[in-house]
């Protein structure tokens, strides 16, 4: 991998340029507070964080427009090197893209392409949701280029349209006296402390090797254990402006944390990372009893969309989520010799994901 400047070109009005950094990039910072809000944690601690959780050694293409970054694609090489194939670092959720400021003219993403060809034979970015406003906006150019787009079904997203349920008498009383009902019963096991804050991720892992994932699976799922993606989280969060969006609900009782919910929220829209509760608890429905809570308190400060990601539906749904956009890994392969061999092996791609609506 070249990182020599790599592409310059006039067209469109102001010059752009892209240049490869042989590393993360400081301009990812720049470019993520130009993004649209929903992207805005896609920040250089953010792909730090993933690199020294995960490993790897990143590169950075970095578009300029007048000499302002307008775009920067982080990325690390994905399986031998001779391949060519290289993924955009990051945590699996809430999703893997990269900042592009909304202001990026299609001329912009033209020159990341023909740097990145230069790169590599192969992108994978994702999982994404369908409209990710940094792939959109690649993608557009790829086709227009000849680049060959390949994609699988991962889930579908479920969402809480917060605002709407609001104006809709949310929660109705019905589920406000049956939630004072499980608050009751639970109450009987000890002084009950709800808090919000700063993630304490010791006693967040500490619930979760004693729950469902911590017992009944091999625990690399699991958020915040040293043997799942603890390490990412802690890296992530020593970032003054991602702690800023890094929030955790926690419920005590007497004392010890029994139950959580981990949001990162950016702007208007909160994704529920993690929720899990010790199984000692179950009966009085831990889960739903603080997802009322930390919605409401979402809600009051100015959250109106929360992002639940796939799976669970019916949990999901019972408190009112319906099924959003679409999840999907994606693979942008350069034109030639790649393309071809890609469009082989799209059907075998699309195969070893989900079939659509295929998470219930």
């Amino acid at each position: 991998m070249d990182p020599r400047l790599c592409e310059d070109d006039g067209r469109g009005g102001a010059r752009v340029s892209v240049h490869c950094a042989p590393r993360l990039s400081e301009a990812l910072d720049a470019v993520a507070e130009r993004a649209p809000e929903r992207h805005r944690f896609l920040r250089h601690a953010w792909y730090a964080a993933a690199l020294q959780a995960y490993g790897g050694n990143a590169r950075t293409l970095v578009v300029e427009a007048a000499g302002i970054p307008v775009a920067a694609l982080p990325f690390v090489a994905k399986g031998p090197r001779w391949l060519g194939v290289a993924e955009i670092p990051g945590c699996y959720w809430p999703f893997r893209s990269f900042p592009v400021a909304e202001a990026a003219s299609a001329t912009a993403a033209d020159a990341l392409l023909g740097a990145l060809a230069r790169q590599v034979r192969a992108l994978r970015i994702g999982p994404v949701q369908d409209g990710d406003p940094a792939l959109d906006w690649l993608m557009a150019a790829a086709r227009a280029k000849g680049w060959t787009l390949l994609d699988r079904h991962i889930g579908d997203s479920f969402e809480l349209d917060l605002g709407a349920l609001a104006a809709a008498q949310w929660p109705s009383g019905a589920t406000l006296r049956k939630n004072r009902y499980f608050e009751k019963q639970i109450a009987r096991l000890g002084r009950l402390d709800w808090q919000w804050g700063a993630p304490p991720f010791d006693e967040l892992a500490d619930v979760e090797r004693r729950s469902w994932i911590g017992t009944r699976t091999d625990g690399s799922d699991a958020k915040f254990t040293a043997d799942g993606h603890g390490a990412f989280w802690r890296a992530a969060a020593r970032d003054p402006a991602l702690a800023a969006m890094f929030e955790a609900a926690v419920l005590r009782i007497d004392g010890r944390a029994m139950a959580f919910a981990f949001r990162l929220t950016a702007g208007a829209r909160s994704h529920v990372i993690a929720n899990s509760y010790d199984p000692a608890i179950a009966r009085h429905s831990p889960g739903r009893l603080l997802a009322y809570r930390d919605f409401a308190r979402g809600l009051a400060r100015g959250v109106t969309n929360i992002d639940w990601g796939a799976g669970d539906s019916g949990y999901k749904q019972a408190l009112g989520a319906r099924r959003g956009a679409a999840l999907r890994d994606w693979i942008l392969v350069r034109p030639g010799p790649s393309a071809l061999v890609a469009q082989l092996l799209a059907a075998r791609w699309r195969r070893s994901g989900q079939p659509a609506g295929g998470q219930a």
